[in-house]
């Protein structure tokens, strides 16, 4: 429950007919800083950072509407002019909360999601406790759209399966980026989601205010500030896999549990606030010898100077130690819940692997309003990470980034916004896998963005400017349509967004971005080999590029004043030059003349495998129409996250040894599939909640069409006549489990007692269906949670 204290007063020294006045939150005695204030007469202003604002009307009588994010409006009437003082209390209540839907990811200020001029979509903090969901990649998963496989997260099908390196889509903590330095990958069981306040996800290329890496989309988490009441939370869990439906897949005598369990408490003084929380994993594994144990404690510290209204300081931190095993080969399909060579660490012909992890960000930042009101936001981060190969200790690596941007947000009015800012990155490599490396980017930003009464546009540029280990050419610009012409070593990106609102709840949208994405030390120089798998470098290894685009509309719905809902249909087309791909072949190197034969076990050993290249020209064109819904009608709060995206992702590839790649691939007619490798057609995504005097039920369904291409190689022997697998079985599995696509169905039933307690019950997989995110990954068989949390 807020309120809200409302002074009006008029200012004399102006003119009597000009109203103005000052908007406070009075629970926290804070300024209001962006509430609307609109006119009968027409004219809008905004507040300040300060709560201030004024209005000067044409006429009276006038009526002055005023509100706010997560307050109800109000209204205050004039009859005619003269010295008015006006005292008013608003309320806000819980109910009209969930109403609001404000994002700040787009345009890196607070937006309510119907203005935004591409496709968002909002993942709540009630979703990820009532699933029992455990870490990112499990939330992200729950999102129309999107689909996570194994450590990849692919968004509209940008991205398929890269063994652990490389992202197209970067993942943002409190604004900045959390891409580490060696792999370029995401650790997303170290993001601390018992702090995050939601998630939102940007569908397409992102790249103008947030740089490298957000080619396919952006996933950005906020994290929770505290209030002057102070919260605590605490939530334990506890849960039981089920044996799978084919016997073979049991491994263990009695059945593989999990825990978890986090506190969470943060609390603002006037001058000083903090919130810190720690979290604990653990879990035996449903597949045999992936265990893990994790820890992790996370925190801010804020701090307002005695004239705070205008100044903010703070500290991030995130620290969390990780051990883990796990194996990306299976025996075979029959045991494809235990690692090629079993899981005996004893065995050197096992693939599993035990690792450790230390990841540590430390995040200083400062924000601060001159007397113009611009908004002046100084953000760092140094972000360290020590993965130790326990069981291989030649492929360790040590890896640090340090960031730092500045950002200058200028407002005029309600809907004239400039953003510009500056951003460094430094990162930092030392590994007995990849050797030394380092690299800086730096980049230079703008975006504009201009009102006319319903119509919206955003238009905004990138220069990004990049070099590994000294040597540049990764961000040169050509002027031409090859390399032959002039170019500078800046590399620009443009973005284009229009957003009209035709009626009351209806909404049109149309975006254009750019992005681009630099190769990882991982993707140019990982030289190594699991089983039968091998992995070469690629120096020569060049950056990729692309360009997304699309056209929507969103139409609101209202029942009552308590419950609203969105439905949003979009179409889109993502295009990709020179994308990065692991592709298998043989890879001699340069001045080496083996005295082998093709058929020479040796030869496969030494000279046959995957190497990143960049081997595609790709497009993918699609639909997407969602449906999402949050409120109470009647005595019944109703939540949903409802979405169907239909996917066509072609390679534009012709070169005849790429073509031989693919699993569909016909060596005697020359026919195939042109379907980019780890993609499908179908993703369709559906999670709803119903809560009725404390007891909530809800169900979620996800269903992924089948994969049509992946790596031939993956099927067949790798040298033809060797015997030699590298998935044993896959071919034959694929068959009989993946040609029509996956379905999984899950459900949970809660209740809140004694005003602070609430007991869960959770069901995944309740069909105990068996499938996979990628070939070879076989997913959980049904599994039982049991959760108790409480709140104060």
């Amino acid at each position: 429950m807020k309120n809200l204290l409302l002074l009006l007063f008029l200012t004399p020294f102006i003119t009597l007919s000009q109203v103005s006045g000052t908007i406070t939150e009075d629970a926290s005695g804070q300024p209001l800083y962006g509430a609307k204030i609109t006119a009968s007469t027409g004219e809008r202003a905004i507040t300040g950072p300060e709560g201030k604002f004024s209005i000067l009307p044409s006429s009276y009588p006038v009526t002055i509407i005023i509100s706010a994010a997560n307050c109800v409006s109000d209204t205050l009437t004039f009859e005619v002019e003269g010295k008015h003082k006006v005292k008013m209390g608003l309320v806000a209540t819980g109910d009209v909360q969930v109403i609001k839907t404000v994002v700040v990811t787009a345009g890196r200020r607070n937006q309510n999601i119907e203005d935004v001029s591409i496709s968002m979509e909002v993942i709540k903090p009630q979703l990820i406790e009532n699933k029992g969901i455990v870490d990112l990649e499990q939330a992200v998963d729950q999102s129309p759209g999107v689909y996570a496989m194994d450590g990849s997260v692919s968004i509209r099908g940008g991205s398929g399966f890269a063994y652990g390196a490389g992202s197209r889509t970067l993942v943002l903590w409190n604004g900045i980026p959390l891409t580490s330095a060696d792999a370029g990958d995401v650790r997303w069981t170290s993001i601390p989601l018992e702090c995050a306040s939601q998630i939102e996800v940007i569908k397409g290329a992102s790249s103008v205010l947030y740089g490298s890496g957000a080619l396919n989309g952006i996933i950005s988490l906020t994290e929770s500030e505290p209030t002057t009441k102070g919260e605590f939370r605490a939530k334990i869990m506890a849960g039981i896999y089920e044996n799978p439906r084919r016997e073979s897949l049991k491994w263990w005598s009695s059945n593989p549990m999990f825990y978890t369990g986090d506190v969470y408490y943060g609390k603002m003084y006037k001058k000083f606030g903090y919130t810190v929380s720690l979290n604990a994993f653990t879990t035996d594994g449903y597949k045999e010898g992936e265990v893990l144990d994790r820890a992790r404690v996370s925190g801010s510290l804020f701090f307002r100077p005695i004239e705070g209204k205008r100044l903010k300081l703070g500290l991030g931190y995130n620290v969390q130690y990780e051990k883990n095993a796990n194996f990306i080969i299976w025996e075979s399909d029959t045991f494809a819940y235990t690692p090629s060579g079993g899981a005996d660490l004893n065995d050197p012909a096992t693939t599993l692997t035990v690792n450790t992890a230390l990841t540590a960000s430390f995040d200083p930042y400062l924000k601060a309003y001159d007397k113009k009101n611009n908004l002046h936001v100084l953000k760092g981060r140094y972000y360290y990470i020590d993965r130790a190969n326990l069981t291989n200790p030649g492929q360790s690596t040590t890896s640090t980034v340090i960031f730092g941007d500045y950002q200058f947000q200028k407002k005029w009015g309600e809907g004239t916004v400039l953003t510009t800012g500056l951003t460094g990155t430094r990162n930092g490599v030392v590994s007995a896998l990849f050797g030394d490396h380092n690299s800086m980017n730096f980049a230079i930003y703008t975006q504009y963005e201009k009102r006319w009464k319903k119509l919206d546009i955003t238009g905004g540029v990138r220069l990004e400017y990049f070099q590994q280990d000294g040597r540049q050419g990764d961000s040169d610009f050509y002027f031409g349509k090859d390399t032959t012409g002039a170019k500078m070593p800046i590399y620009p990106i443009a973005r284009l967004g229009l957003h009209y609102q035709v009626a009351r709840g209806t909404h049109l949208r149309a975006s254009f971005g750019q992005g681009i994405r630099y190769p990882s030390v991982a993707e140019r120089y990982t030289k190594t080999s699991v089983g039968a798998l091998n992995i070469f470098p690629n120096e020569n290894l060049g950056p990729e590029t692309g360009w997304a685009a699309e056209i929507g509309v969103k139409q609101v719905f209202l029942i009552g004043k308590k419950w609203k809902g969105m439905l949003d249909l979009s179409g889109f087309i993502n295009q990709y030059n020179d994308m990065m791909e692991f592709t298998f072949g043989v890879y001699v190197p340069d001045g080496v003349s083996p005295n082998l034969t093709i058929g020479d076990p040796n030869y496969v050993g030494n000279y046959i495998g995957f190497r990143a290249n960049n081997a595609e020209q790709a497009r993918i064109i699609g639909a997407e129409l969602s449906f999402n819904s949050a409120g109470q009608i009647g005595d019944v709060e109703v939540v949903s996250l409802i979405g169907y995206t239909y996917m066509n992702p072609v390679s534009l590839n012709q070169d005849s040894n790429y073509l031989r790649t693919l699993s569909t691939y016909d060596e005697e007619t020359g026919e195939y599939d042109n379907t980019l490798k780890y993609r499908f057609n179908h993703l369709v995504k559906a999670d709803i909640e119903a809560t009725w005097k404390g007891l909530s039920v809800g169900f979620s369904a996800r269903y992924v069409s089948a994969m049509k291409n992946i790596d031939k190689t993956f099927e067949e022997e790798a040298i033809a006549g060797t015997g030699i697998y590298i998935m044993p079985g896959l071919k034959e599995y694929r068959v009989a489990n993946d040609s029509d696509g996956s379905f999984v169905m899950d459900a949970r039933i809660g209740y809140n007692f004694l005003e602070h307690y609430r007991v869960g019950f959770m069901v995944n997989n309740i069909l105990n269906n068996e499938y996979v995110s990628r070939p070879g990954d076989v997913q959980p068989p049904r599994s039982y949670m049991l959760q108790l949390k409480a709140t104060f």
